[in-house]
């Protein structure tokens, strides 16, 4: 008979009478009155394992065995017994009577049961191999597997090709610093591990591949949150002579069928667009969680003669913005509630939140309750109601700054209300699957402390038609034709049409400040080919652990990454990044410093 014949999970009814031989981990051992019970695992799922002592030699070795031993047990499959029926096993109907039991391999006793739900994020990592068995972690990967197979079976299907780029290649300016490394070959030098595949697919365009892609390995050295690893994955896509709205209509499609195929979720059809200056405008997020039904209204204007410092500050300042944040049914919330959001705001850079609970618009000022009511005139509390909309028993909140301070702080809030009890409970959250398109992104966004302009994107973006000659005049009015897929305030996928003639991309050079001498020395191989007839192309990537992180639910996207990294950037499993030999760093020409002496003050 063959080492398996059968997946411990998939061992049903079906087979009733008939002889299998299994092979798994011991999940549970149970000693009840003379007879063994093993709960025998795969990574299918579990099967009852039944060791009578009538089979000395089958009762003596499962005796010694406890969990997580490695077995392969024959035996002859049979209903269970009335009353003992597991309906939540798809093997919960049936036991497998054991005639042999052979203990492949031994297991020490784990360090933590596999069932337990409290583990610590560091001992899971630092004993992956045993997470990695647990079901929810067996449930992600095999998840995660299923989106790629699905991403690849449409691409395939739509004349897509899977092409290789360069893992050491030059270092690019493309937004995060880049992780380097020597080379030994030749001393001094150094290669760059990608942040995207970039300059390689647009090339891959020009050389009339037409259609590429690649679920390729991505690297960043940035600080890292739960949505961040220092290596990542892509889906990423590039193609030719395609418009936006091709673009666009070619992968949404794509992102429909997957969460179809592979979680049997139906998103809407069409997604909805909404232009950035909206996006900002209502939600103060280029990524905004459409499932909170709350919005900002704009009060800047409104709040100019105030006698509210805070807020004739801020709309007074360049850049400044006020805002509203009109909570239905807020007035019932505690004061202990309100204090705890001022402390959250106040992560963003916020200095306060202001608030003003409706209590009786009728009698406006008199029915209106906050400590700032005072300090704003009777025209500027009218137009507040107006404005927001307020209805009795409503709160405001208010937001005034800075407007990048304003929209950070106003639109975590805004998400914040949205999932809590109170937002649940009142109906200010939508629980669905909510994606949208966000377009029209500026190009360029200004950088006060080195005095330039930067892109918002990357510099191969290209501007919207009749924005080119902005590039020279005024880069701050530029639109890019670039768009970013978001779904449930999480940003899935993002892209762009890019620059296919060299004389536009040395515009976008020079209003980066990039000279001439620069962009050849950096970018020399991209211009050098967009001058061999480059075609229109244009694509996008996807963060496939985001598809499949949302997919899941799981907090952290190492969750669904098999030997995930920490927010320190080390792998607690293997312990990298680890110290070398110094032969190892002679042969790359490289001498560490020493330490900096400590300070004793």
């Amino acid at each position: 008979m063959s080492m398996r014949t059968h997946y411990c999970g998939l061992t049903t009814e079906a087979l009733l009478d008939q002889t299998v031989s299994l092979c798994g981990w011991v999940h549970r051992r149970r000693d009840h009155g003379g007879v063994i019970f093993i709960d025998l695992r795969d990574r299918e799922g579990l099967v009852q394992i039944v060791c009578n002592p009538e089979e000395a030699e089958v009762f003596k070795n499962a005796e010694v065995v406890r969990n997580e031993f490695c077995l392969r047990i024959t035996g002859v499959v049979r209903n269970r017994p009335d009353g003992t029926v597991n309906n939540n096993l798809n093997s919960g109907k049936i036991e497998v009577l054991a005639h042999t039991l052979e203990v492949l391999n031994a297991s020490v006793t784990p360090p933590f049961q596999l069932d337990d739900d409290n583990l610590s994020e560091t001992t899971r990592l630092t004993h992956r191999v045993l997470d990695l068995r647990r079901p929810q972690m067996q449930n992600n990967l095999r998840l995660r597997y299923k989106v790629t197979m699905e991403v690849r079976k449409f691409l395939d299907a739509n004349g897509f090709i899977d092409i290789e780029t360069p893992m050491l290649t030059k270092s690019t300016p493309e937004g995060a610093r880049d992780y380097l490394v020597p080379s030994r070959v030749n001393a001094g030098h150094f290669f760059a591990l990608p942040q995207s595949p970039q300059l390689f697919k647009q090339l891959l365009m020009v050389a009339n591949f037409d259609r590429y892609y690649q679920i390729v390995k991505c690297f960043r050295d940035e600080d890292l949150r739960a949505d961040r690893q220092p290596e990542f994955t892509q889906i990423d896509c590039e193609t030719s002579f395609m418009s936006e709205q091709e673009i666009r209509d070619m992968f949404e499609g794509m992102i429909r069928l997957v969460f179809k195929n592979a979680l049997d979720i139906d998103l809407p059809n069409p997604f909805p667009v909404m232009d950035f200056a909206t996006a900002m405008a209502l939600y103060g997020s280029d990524k905004p969680d459409m499932r909170v039904k709350l919005e900002f209204t704009d009060l800047t204007e409104v709040m100019k003669d105030v006698d509210f410092k805070v807020f004739a500050g801020a709309a007074n300042m360049e850049n400044g913005r006020v805002v509203g944040l009109r909570v239905p049914g807020g007035a019932a919330m505690p004061r202990s509630e309100i204090d705890a959001y001022t402390q959250f705001v106040a992560i963003y850079g916020a200095r306060g939140l202001a608030y003003i609970k409706v209590n009786e618009k009728a009698k406006g000022r008199d029915g209106l309750q906050s400590p700032i009511v005072k300090n704003l005139h009777d025209a500027a509390l009218t137009q507040i109601l107006v404005q927001t909309g307020a209805e009795d028993g409503d709160l405001i909140f208010f937001g005034a700054d800075k407007a990048k301070i304003v929209n950070d702080a106003i639109g975590a809030l805004r998400v914040k209300i949205g999932h809590s009890e109170f937002g649940k409970k009142v109906g200010l959250f939508d629980d669905t699957w909510r994606p949208l398109w966000v377009v029209d992104f500026p190009m360029f966004e200004y950088d006060e402390a080195g005095d330039r302009w930067s892109a918002c994107h990357h510099p191969f973006t290209a501007p919207k038609d009749g924005h080119e000659d902005y590039l020279e005049t005024d880069p701050g009015k530029c639109i890019a034709k670039a768009y970013d897929m978001v779904l449930n305030g999480w940003e899935l996928g993002g892209g762009s049409i890019r620059i296919h003639r060299a004389e536009v991309q040395s515009k976008v050079f020079r209003a980066l400040k990039i000279d001439a001498e620069e962009a050849q020395l950096k970018f020399g191989f991209l211009l050098d080919a967009l001058q061999y007839g480059a075609p229109p192309h244009g694509g996008l990537a996807f963060g496939l652990d985001r598809i499949v992180t949302m997919m899941t639910g799981a907090e952290s996207i190492r969750d669904v990454i098999a030997f995930p990294k920490t927010q320190r950037a080390q792998c607690l499993l293997t312990q990298a990044p680890s110290a070398v030999e110094e032969k190892q760093l002679k042969e790359l020409h490289i001498r560490l410093r020493a330490p900096e002496a400590k300070v004793v003050s």
